[in-house]
């Protein structure tokens, strides 16, 4: 029914569908059952320590023997900055106050780390069979071992020059990741996160300029989607949005009812619980503070400092100060479990490459 196979012969794949890996909202239940069902399940690592990636592969072994990607941040974690971290907690000193919090507490640490030689040895270890990366590569060294183990390597471009970098460096397949998807951009060439195209216009553009299979992510929720990424060229898609609706999904129910409730034109890239440009549901401190402010510490360190208000908020039932992550378009979101998702995408794709071809 597929237009082109081209990623699942990549990929060694059933099914041309990959589940976004989502740090903190997806873990082994969610990226078992996408790959039951034939698509590409993915873990997020970012957030994960060795032992943890062990325990979350291993539990996904017990329950699937499809191919499974691993996924992996490349930021360079930055130099400590004091006064920059004093500065940007005065800014939310007020939050503080409001929530009666010690605004001279020290902020908890964040836990994002980048893809690193321990890290590798657990890749060489366990084999998955593709690896993705975001924020770039990592450094050749650990590329070429990761390619040594077998593992095919995807990543993120947000541009069609991303693309050809990524191509250039070796991946068997990319990811176009159109300006409309949820959580944090991919981007790494530069920082001007306005510039970029959408999914529409993005896709065709890094078709024409790599070999390799493309991914189409972005404003993906349902078959119409997926019909519209293969006519634009695309061999693939990356659908993450939509899964947070499933039971598999670990988001909070604040942030499940805040899904429910999103319109179109209610999320905006926002780097203030990262440091990194992420797009999410408009809240309070995205409206009042950003919801891009050049006072936000760098990638990953801003967050600290809003750990606690969130937890505050949150007790009181309110996502003000919560990472709402979501794609534009959250409203076409259903709930049913992952695997039955995976599987009502394939009909709802297959009907429209059927009206298309005029059967």
């Amino acid at each position: 029914m597929w237009p082109t196979e081209k990623l699942m012969d990549a990929l060694g794949l059933e099914l041309p569908i990959i589940q976004a890996p989502m740090a903190g909202a997806n873990g082994s239940a969610m990226a078992a059952a996408v790959c039951e069902a034939g698509g590409l399940g993915s873990l997020p690592c970012a957030m994960l320590d060795g032992d943890k990636i062990r325990a979350e592969i291993g539990v996904i072994r017990q329950r699937t023997s499809a191919p499974l990607n691993v996924n992996f941040f490349c930021h360079t974690p930055p130099e400590p900055d004091s006064q920059r971290q004093e500065a940007w907690k005065a800014r939310l000193r007020t939050y503080y106050e409001e929530l009666e919090l010690d605004p001279n507490a020290e902020a908890p640490s964040v836990n994002r780390a980048p893809f690193d030689a321990a890290t590798c040895e657990i890749v060489e270890d366990l084999k998955p069979e593709v690896i993705s990366f975001h924020f770039g590569l990592p450094e050749k060294p650990l590329l070429d071992r990761v390619k040594a183990a077998g593992c095919k390597v995807i990543s993120s471009a947000t541009t069609s020059a991303e693309a050809e970098w990524l191509a250039e460096r070796g991946c068997d397949a990319i990811i176009a990741q159109g300006y409309e998807a949820g959580g944090h951009r991919g981007i790494f060439l530069n920082e001007d996160v306005f510039a970029q195209a959408g999914t529409m216009a993005l896709v065709p553009q890094v078709v024409n300029v790599v070999d390799v299979p493309v991914i189409a992510a972005g404003g993906i929720a349902d078959g119409r989607g997926i019909a519209a990424a293969f006519a634009l060229g695309a061999a693939g898609a990356q659908i993450g949005t939509a899964y947070l609706f499933t039971p598999e999904s670990r988001v909070s129910e604040i942030h499940r009812d805040a899904l429910k409730n999103v319109r179109d034109d209610q999320t905006a890239l926002t780097n203030l619980f990262s440091g990194r440009p992420a797009r999410g549901i408009l809240n309070r401190v995205m409206r009042e503070v950003g919801p891009l402010s050049k006072e936000a510490p760098p990638f990953p360190t801003a967050g600290g400092a809003l750990a606690p208000l969130k937890a505050a908020a949150e007790a009181k039932g309110s996502g003000d100060f919560t990472s709402l992550w979501s794609g534009q378009a959250a409203a076409l979101g259903r709930e049913m479990s992952s695997g039955d998702l995976t599987r009502t995408f394939v009909e709802e794709a297959r009907m429209h490459f059927e009206k298309l071809s005029g059967n």
